[in-house]
C-alpha cells in the first residue's frame, strides 16, 4: 500500500524543478496532492497532468499575505483539513547587497518565510484536530555562509529555519512534525538556462565542493520529503537535514 494513501498534501512553488519532482513523489505514495504556483504560471494544469494524474493546481500569490489567509483556510475548509505542507516556494534575487532595494527584500522575505508563517498557521488549525500532520520546509544551503550575492534570500531562510525551531516546539504536543530539508546544488532548469556555456564550469565547481563526486537531483529532495511526512518519521521534529553531497 502506497505510504501517503489518502493524506491531503499541499505543495507550494509546484511547478519549479524541485516542485515537480515533490509533486510526482508524493503522487507515487498515494497522497491527493494541491500544487500552489503563481496565478499567471502558463499551462500549470496541463504540466501538473503530465506528471501525476489527480493534481490540482491552484493559483495563489504569496505576496498577498492576506489574500493567502483568507485561499489558504477556504482550501483547508474545502478538502477537510491538509495533512502534510510543504513550503517549497522561494523567490531568489541575486546580486551584491547592497545593490538591493527595500522592496526587493521585502518581497523575498514575504514569499519565502512569511508565506511559510501564514500557509502553518492556517494548516495546523486541523492538523490539531486530528491529532497528527506534517510541515516541511525547504530551506537552503546558503545558509552555512558560504555564498555571496543572496543576503535578502539567506535572511529569509533563517526566518523560515527559525520557523522551524519554534513552531516544533509549540506544535509537537499536537503530534504535528515540522522540518526542514536544505537541498544543496541542485540541477535544474535554471542552470541550464542562466549558466550559458559557463554551466559545465559550474558543474566541476560544484562536484569540487562535495564530498560525494555526484550531482543532487530534485528527487533526492523529494525522496526525503516523503520520508519526512510519513509514519516513519513520527519522533523526528524541529530538524533541519541538508542534502548536499557532503558541501
Amino acid at each position: 500500500m502506497p505510504e501517503l494513501a489518502g493524506k491531503k498534501v499541499l505543495i507550494t512553488g509546484a511547478l519549479g524543478t524541485i516542485g515537480q519532482a515533490l509533486v510526482a513523489r508524493y503522487a507515487e505514495e498515494g497522497a491527493s496532492v494541491i500544487a500552489l504556483d503563481l496565478p499567471d504560471a502558463p499551462n500549470a494544469q496541463q504540466t501538473l497532468d503530465g506528471i501525476a494524474d489527480g493534481v490540482r493546481y491552484v493559483g495563489c500569490d504569496l505576496n498577498d499575505l492576506a489574500g493567502l489567509e483568507r485561499q489558504a483556510t477556504d482550501l483547508s475548509a474545502e478538502v477537510g483539513g491538509i495533512d502534510v505542507l510543504v513550503n517549497n516556494a522561494a523567490l531568489v534575487i541575486f546580486k551584491p547587497h547592497e545593490q538591493f532595494t527595500i522592496q526587493e527584500y521585502e518581497d523575498q522575505v514575504r514569499v519565502n518565510s512569511s508565506a511559510v508563517f501564514v500557509l502553518s498557521r492556517v494548516c495546523s488549525e486541523a492538523m490539531k484536530a486530528k491529532k497528527q500532520g506534517k510541515i516541511v520546509n525547504i530551506t537552503s544551503l546558503t545558509l552555512t555562509g558560504q555564498w555571496e550575492g543572496y543576503v535578502p534570500y539567506i535572511a529569509s531562510k533563517g526566518a523560515m529555519y527559525g520557523l522551524i525551531k519554534g513552531m516544533a516546539r509549540e506544535l509537537g504536543e499536537h503530534l504535528i512534525n515540522v522540518n526542514g530539508i536544505s537541498p544543496g546544488a541542485v540541477v535544474s532548469e535554471a542552470e541550464f538556462r542562466d549558466r550559458g556555456d559557463a554551466r559545465e564550469e559550474y558543474h566541476q565547481w560544484v562536484l569540487k565542493q562535495q564530498s560525494m563526486k555526484r550531482r543532487i537531483e530534485a528527487v533526492n529532495i523529494a525522496d526525503l520529503a516523503v520520508f519526512l511526512s510519513s509514519a516513519r518519521a513520527d519522533l523526528i521534529t524541529g530538524q533541519n537535514i541538508q542534502v548536499d553531497g557532503g558541501w
